[in-house]
């Protein structure tokens, strides 16, 4: 799978997404540095190892690069940045019975953003599975010639990270749903 490009300069308005989502109930906001071990320990039972150590690394910036979807005192779904590499977005992940509500599109709104606050003016999404989604939600591009994108490949070790479930998205690891 590809990389792909975002202008975080040119980002849509994530306004009457995150409206609409709170009249749903569901807040999208930064997590905080106490909420690490609760955060991490779901993203590795939802979406694997790999992408708890990413999550993981996002507590460990100031400020955290890590926001999450919460109802009523529940994840729903988790986004990163500047986890594996300064300027990329990623990992992010919504619940498989939460998706189709904009949560996905919330999360990567809210981390692009910051993003853009912090100085960017350009995001990667390294191995992106669902490029439509991404043109959709931000007007990400492809990048040319970046197949397979700039993860590189699993480590193979034993009760490590080649067991369980995928770690990247171009290894069919769940995605953001598509709204």
């Amino acid at each position: 799978m590809s990389d792909l490009l975002v202008k975080l300069y040119d980002l849509p308005d994530a306004g009457p997404k995150l409206e609409r989502l709170r009249g749903a109930g569901i807040a999208i906001r930064r997590a905080a540095a106490y909420e690490r071990n609760p955060v991490c320990a779901w993203v590795r039972e939802h979406f694997g190892e790999g992408w708890a150590g990413e999550c993981e690394a996002g507590f460990s910036r100031q400020p955290v690069s890590v926001f999450v979807a919460v109802r009523d005192g529940r994840l729903l779904g988790f986004a990163c940045y500047d986890c594996t590499f300064k300027g990329a977005f990623g990992p992010t992940g919504v619940l498989e019975g939460e998706r189709g509500l904009g949560i996905g599109a919330g999360l990567l709104l809210k981390c692009l953003e910051a993003m853009a606050a912090e100085g960017y003016a350009y995001a990667v999404v390294g191995g992106a599975g669902e490029l439509a989604f991404y043109q959709r939600a931000c007007g990400a591009v492809e990048i040319p010639g970046s197949t397979p994108g700039i993860y590189p490949p699993k480590l193979k070790c034993a009760g490590g990270l080649s067991r369980g479930r995928p770690v990247r998205a171009r290894e069919s690891a769940p995605t953001p749903e598509t709204s």
